[in-house]
């Protein structure tokens, strides 16, 4: 009987071939676009779960207290004197790992003799570590051992970093690297390339104790951080996770200075990839919201192909009615037409499957590309594919193919053979509506959305951060002492080039989208460390100039090498209370309980972070040592030849390292990288939505057309014009989908202003975002009903009249 079954219902969709193919087209674009999600999200769901006891790891976190405003907030860097202290005072931990995440490396690989032969810069994936690192994660190691980094100058080199390298991995272990030009670093061992779905991106990973890392061994200090120096422990399996946080918080109130209120608390690894405030070493994450809205996306998306199945399937009703009266009079009972509608949907569902997995074969590289994810279909994860599709293919069969079976094995075989099948069902006419407004209210929601992220774009772009960002391009240079030294040279040589108007060294730029550097000052003699932390930017007397920093009191910072006066802004006046800025001048500020020197200038405000953050105190001063880029402002007019001269004259000072830079306004738009990967899929998902329900306005439309051809027909032979049947067709979807405008408007509102309370700065929801996204959707639904409108309106009325 289902052999029967499957052969009529192929024989019905190559006689309906159309049909079938809108059919097909819409769910295979509705099923791709649930995949795609699907394997995005178990992507970004697997990260670190192989390791053999993820459940026992956890990271120290940081917890802020900032007591002029009350505000906590959480980083993932903590003090220096925390790996030795949990070993010293919370001895039940199975393992502890500091751990030290570099950027911006220069490596360099020498011939026998110590000449140059390559230089590499890796940006990221430079880790400083201990060997009980890897007894708490599992990364494989090919050759060597771990225990080589127990000692200082070994290294560890992935396998593809080895090749990269040296040539052959396997010969790599015994040769040498120079790291940064200061430490000469021996191949120990080689790691098997670690996997895409790890925040612990390893490439290359010393050993704890090499070069500035040698005074953090036995660092007893509990007050100061830095977000690239982080903590992780493995705790015994019998040990509560709670019950340890809270001899850990004890342990830091009492380890720290009295008047310090930060803690230290621990955090799961299941929960590291998806904290998108304190971040991870790999500088990627997703919230849990961002997973659910994914996941909404989705199952909204489904639905609406599911819709449109059901519109299509039921305008199809009246031209296989005759069909159902034949095979109720040949004694087909109810179900057993049901059954032949079902595998007829099942049939198209199974080829919409077949095609989603050819559309997702060929998307997948641009959504990787979009979200820089290293997502695909491969063998770990095609038993969980096979399973999701074969859900989906159950699952829409029964939501898309029920109503329509419901429909067609209903009609009355007598009305159904005398062609007497006719709108009389209101209630299924209705449920037709109520389908393509809710088809509309998502597509809508989709549109305006991403409208709003776009303003939001726009807005970070072309809001005037309060300082130059124009023509500045920023080159890192050699930390060394070496690299230090030829500063001066370099500046002089710089100063010589046509199209370069200023030249500042110094440790970052005016803003910078997670600042390192964060401090606490004393103020004017007092012994008391200020309750709030400021940002801390060393830089030369030329930064202030060449940025174009507006001065509201005092004056710049005079040239020296060395920490003697500051600049702070308004912010930080204000947190101490300091209303009038003249007051605050030859004030003394002690920094780092080592360095001390007069406020001679006040800064008006500019945005030292991204938008996402509010203004924040700032302290700027002079120290040489902490100097690691330089800023050059260009002549926008001359600056392809400008940019070949700083090459040739940087090549020629620092002849071992690779050069590279940015200009700053491309490194603020890098800020917004995240949220420019949400407005590319919105726009995705919109322009899906909107295809998809056009399909749906189509199969109302057909239907429409089908119930009302006498109509039309009676009314063309009355007089009606074409124009006027276009209108009575296009003035019921006009209606639709100004409700479901009505209902997508708030919703829309609710949602995007929560996301917008994400950001400190942020643009205000305008009344005409909502209408364009309306005017969008009325444009595009009319141009679709109005082919069908058009053909019925064009129809000759005794064809629409004729009746057996």
């Amino acid at each position: 009987m289902l052999k029967n079954y499957f052969r009529i219902s192929i024989r019905n969709l190559r006689k309906n071939n159309s049909y079938a193919i809108i059919n097909i087209l819409g769910l295979a674009i509705g099923i791709a676009v649930c995949l795609l999600i699907f394997l995005v999200i178990s992507f970004e769901t697997s990260f670190d779960n192989y390791h053999k006891n993820h459940n026992r790891i956890y990271r120290v976190l940081t917890e802020y207290h900032h007591s002029d405003t009350k505000d906590i907030f959480y980083g993932r860097g903590v003090p220096f004197g925390v790996p030795k202290g949990l070993k010293t005072s919370l001895k039940q931990i199975d393992e502890v790992a500091p751990i030290w995440a570099d950027y911006d490396d220069q490596l360099i690989v020498s011939d026998n003799n110590n000449e140059t032969v390559k230089k590499f810069k890796e940006d990221k994936g430079v880790f400083i570590t201990i060997p009980a690192f890897f007894k708490i994660f599992d990364f494989p190691l090919l050759a060597g051992s771990y225990e080589t980094l127990n000692n200082p100058n070994n290294v560890l080199l992935t396998k593809d970093i080895a090749e990269k390298y040296f040539g052959d991995w396997k010969n790599a272990i015994g040769k040498t690297l120079k790291l940064n030009n200061t430490n000469t670093l021996k191949v120990s061992g080689i790691l098997a390339n670690v996997p895409a779905n790890t925040d612990f991106q390893l490439k290359i990973v010393v050993s704890f104790g090499t070069g500035y890392t040698s005074n953090f061994i036995n660092a007893t200090d509990w007050d100061n951080t830095n977000s690239s120096f982080g903590c992780f422990i493995l705790l015994p399996s019998n040990i509560s996770a709670t019950g340890f946080n809270n001899q850990l918080i004890a342990l830091s109130k009492k380890l720290k200075s009295p008047n310090n209120k930060d803690i230290q608390t621990i955090q799961s690894l299941h929960d590291v990839h998806y904290d998108t405030q304190a971040g991870n070493l790999s500088g990627k994450s997703i919230s849990h919201e961002m997973i659910n809205a994914l996941w909404l996306i989705a199952a909204f998306i489904l639905l609406i192909a599911c819709v449109n199945f059901t519109n299509l399937s039921t305008a199809q009703a009246v031209n296989r009615s005759k069909e159902v009266g034949v095979r109720k009079v040949l004694g087909s009972n109810k179900w057993q037409l049901q059954l032949q509608f079902l595998s007829e949907t099942f049939l198209i569902v199974l080829s919409s499957v077949i095609c989603s997995l050819v559309i997702t074969w060929f998307a997948l590289p641009y959504i990787n590309n979009i979200l820089e994810l290293a997502v695909g279909i491969n063998l770990s994860n095609g038993i969980s594919i096979f399973l999701f599709l074969l859900i989906i293919l159950f699952t829409v069969t029964g939501l898309a193919g029920f109503y329509p079976s419901i429909v067609l094995s209903g009609f009355n075989p007598i009305n159904a053979l005398k062609s007497k099948i006719a709108s009389k069902s209101n209630k299924g006419i209705s449920l037709r509506r109520g389908l393509v407004v809710f088809q509309f209210i998502i597509a809508q929601s989709l549109i305006i959305a991403t409208l709003v992220i776009a303003k939001q774009m726009t807005f970070f772009t072309s809001q005037s951060l309060g300082f130059d960002k124009d023509a500045i391009v920023n080159i890192p240079i050699p930390t060394d002492s070496i690299g230090i030294s030829k500063i001066d040279y370099l500046r002089k040589e710089l100063k010589a080039v046509n199209g370069i108007q200023t030249i500042s060294f110094n440790s970052n730029t005016p803003v910078e989208d997670n600042n390192d550097n964060w401090t606490k000052i004393n103020f004017d003699h007092s012994t008391k460390q200020s309750d709030f932390y400021s940002i801390q930017k060393s830089a030369d007397n030329e930064y202030l100039p060449g940025y174009k920093l507006p001065l509201i009191a005092g004056r710049n910072i005079e040239a020296s090498d060395t920490i003697k006066e500051f600049l702070v802004n308004e912010m930080l006046l204000r947190n101490l209370g300091i209303t009038n800025p003249q007051d605050a001048l030859n004030k003394e500020i002690y920094l780092y309980g080592t360095h001390k020197g007069p406020i001679v200038g006040v800064l008006k405000d500019f945005y030292t972070r991204s938008f996402r953050d509010g203004l924040a105190p700032l302290i700027i001063t002079s120290n040489k040592l902490d100097y690691n880029e330089a800023s050059i402002k260009l002549d926008s007019k001359e600056l392809t030849s400008s940019m070949h001269s700083i090459e040739k004259i940087w090549g020629a000072t620092y002849p071992d390292f690779v050069f590279e830079y940015k200009f700053l306004d491309d490194k603020i738009e890098s800020f917004y990288k995240h949220e420019n990967q949400i407005a590319h899929l919105y726009k995705i998902f919109a322009i899906i939505a909107i295809f998809l329900s056009c399909l749906g306005l189509y199969g109302l439309a057909s239907f429409m057309a089908v119930q009302r051809i006498k109509e039309v027909g009676i009314r063309k032979v009355l007089g009606a014009s074409s124009p006027h049947i276009v209108y009575l067709f296009s003035k019921e979807f006009v209606i639709l989908i100004f409700i479901a405008f009505f209902i997508a408007t708030p919703l829309t509102w609710y949602f995007m202003n929560q996301w917008l309370l994400n950001y400190q700065f942020r643009i205000e929801l305008s009344w005409w975002l909502f209408l364009a996204g309306g005017i969008v959707s009325i444009i595009i639904a009319l141009t679709t009903v109005g082919f069908k409108a058009i053909k019925a309106a064009m129809a000759n009325p005794v064809t629409s009249l004729r009746s057996e």
